[in-house]
């Protein structure tokens, strides 16, 4: 009796888990039933470094918003998903990967969170890595792309419309789907179902300018703003080639309205000026310097310099710079980084950025601050762009003049100062005459060799006017400019040893080389400012009026240069007579 009692209880106790689990089921499939999948629209896009984009556009009917959503493909390319971002009306939502998709095996699943529920259009990328396209090792313009042809969902999806988007130019060779056709394919599903696994294959011709297979490890691109409201940048790149051959050239994007580009390698050498591919995204060809084989890795950096209309004056000293990063660049980015370098004197005010979630700072050395933003990962989906404020007093222009002159004072006081507290007497003369006295015929040999040297920095100014105007053979002009650089070079070694001993010699000559160098490095500062507002007013970037202004104050700075050196030179030769 006890054990038919026994038997009676455990049935009943398996009866109600059973109805218990039913329960469940009819809820979850109630729940489930909330929504339908309208249509899905599926793109992989093969990027210039051979990474895929694949963006999956999803669009529900439902009768119930649901708070997250499944989406997978077969778990094969689970080792090779980099990053996934899922977005829609109301902003991005929140990814976990790798995921169950429902407790079945053989997948790999992500999952969408939407905190106010589902909204009836969302957008869900994945970045996946170039190791799933191959090149061919007899032909390297062809290349094999292994791809998910379909995502896997949960849900039955009415429509699913595929396609392939390969570098410009691209010819399909052959697929496991769709119709191939120059520069990509389309291809649909109707009736798409639940746990497709669709693996599938492309192989196509490509050149070399539209896709390399790279990693790009590090991008570090710096902004320099000086005290003319002048805009420089430098790009940075770090790469390793994945590719089964030698890479001796690569295409990069340099921001809009980017002009003068040059590139140079780790070691400064400078390479062929760069060729512009596209207009419209302002992209380069970049011919490197050293070839860079498989398995290798290199880095260059790209030089440009950009429009004052980034730059605007907004009221009296503050200033606001607005800039778009990495706008058009059709390739991932491992590590990123930008450096904004403002001018001597200048104070961050406020800094405006989509940068959501990445590290930024502002250091600060005694007269200047940089800006600093680091970022993992870049895409061109995330359109990056910052706004930096900053407050900037004119009168920093004269402030290294300022600091020269004073530093010139100081030291004359001093000289005059020691030269006050020496003793009278027989043995104060002789200490002096020991700390300053130079043979004249040491300080005739200095005022020539100076006099040379100007003369020949004019004649060879003579020379650049003359083959510019035609008025001497370039054959002519190149001959001659080699003999005078020689001789300048020689001149300049002889100078230098003479500084050397005369500023050793201390007291007035240590104080005239003082001012010499001051005046000489004003002369070369004024000359770049020279050729640099030349070169913008060329471009359109300048007004007449602005430039004549400019150029009259380089000239009035120059000439005062000039009348320093002038004037020591002139006191040298007076010492000899």
């Amino acid at each position: 009796m006890k054990k038919a009692a026994s038997i009676f209880a455990l049935l009943t106790v398996a009866i109600v888990i059973l109805v218990s689990i039913s329960s469940s089921v009819r809820i979850v499939k109630a729940q489930d039933s909330s929504y339908s999948i309208e249509y899905v629209s599926h793109n992989v896009d093969v990027m210039y470094n051979g990474y895929l984009f694949i963006n999956d556009t999803i669009r529900l009917n439902m009768t119930q918003a649901p708070n997250d959503f499944l989406i997978g493909f077969p778990e094969e390319y689970g080792p090779f998903v980099i990053r996934c971002v899922a977005y829609g009306g109301s902003g991005t939502y929140n990814v976990t990967l790798n995921v169950p998709l429902e407790g079945r095996v053989g997948f790999y699943g992500v999952k969408i969170e939407f905190p106010h529920g589902a909204p009836e259009t969302f957008t869900v990328v994945f970045i996946l890595s170039n190791s799933l396209i191959k090149q061919d090792a007899q032909n390297a313009t062809q290349y094999t792309l292994n791809f998910p042809a379909y995502p896997s969902l949960t849900k039955n999806a009415a429509l699913c419309n595929g396609s392939i988007t390969l570098p410009f130019g691209s010819t399909y060779i052959s697929g496991t789907v769709g119709n191939g056709t120059t520069g990509g394919f389309t291809y649909k599903q109707e009736n798409l179902q639940e746990f497709t696994y669709s693996p599938a294959s492309l192989t196509f011709l490509a050149d070399d300018n539209e896709v390399q297979i790279i990693d790009i490890n590090k991008l570090k691109r710096e902004i320099t703003i000086n005290e003319f409201s002048e805009i420089d940048g430098a790009d940075t790149y770090e790469i390793t080639n994945k590719a089964d051959k030698i890479i001796g050239s690569i295409s990069v994007y340099l921001p809009l309205n980017a002009s003068n580009p040059s590139a140079e390698d780790q070691f400064g050498t400078r390479a062929d000026e760069p060729k512009q591919i596209d207009v419209d995204k302002n992209r380069y060809k970049i011919n490197l310097t050293l070839q860079v084989e498989n398995g290798k890795s290199s880095r260059f950096i790209v030089k440009y310099h950009l429009p004052s209309f980034y730059l605007n004056q907004e009221s009296g000293n503050k200033f606001g710079l607005t800039l778009s990063l990495f706008q058009f660049e059709n390739y991932y980015v491992n590590q990123s980084s930008m450096s904004f370098i403002l001018p001597e004197g200048a104070r961050v005010t406020n800094i405006g950025n989509n940068l959501t979630g990445d590290v930024s700072s502002v250091s600060r050395s005694v007269y200047q601050e940089t800006l600093a933003v680091n970022k993992q990962g870049v895409l061109p989906l995330d359109n990056l762009s910052i706004g930096i404020e900053y407050e900037y007093n004119p009168l920093w222009l004269s402030f290294r003049p300022t600091i020269w002159v004073w530093a010139l004072a100081i030291v004359g006081c001093a000289v005059a100062a020691i030269a006050l507290k020496q003793p009278k007497g027989p043995a104060r003369i002789t200490a002096s005459t020991a700390a300053v006295k130079v043979r004249p015929d040491y300080l005739k040999s200095f005022v020539d060799a100076y006099e040379e040297k100007m003369k020949i920095n004019l004649e060879m100014k003579a020379l650049e006017e003359k083959v510019q105007k035609g008025k001497i053979p370039r054959r002519r002009y190149k001959v001659r400019t080699k003999t005078l650089e020689a001789r300048l070079n020689t001149l300049s070694r002889t100078l230098t040893d003479f500084k050397e001993k005369m500023r050793a010699s201390g007291g007035k000559y240590a104080e005239m080389m003082l001012q010499l160098e001051v005046a000489e490095s004003e002369v070369d500062e004024v000359g770049t400012n020279i050729k640099n507002a030349e070169t913008l007013h060329n471009r359109g970037e300048l007004s007449l009026e602005a430039y004549r202004k400019r150029l009259t104050d380089y000239q009035h700075r120059k000439e005062n240069a000039e009348t320093t050196i002038n004037g020591i030179l002139l006191r040298l030769r007076e010492e000899t007579r």
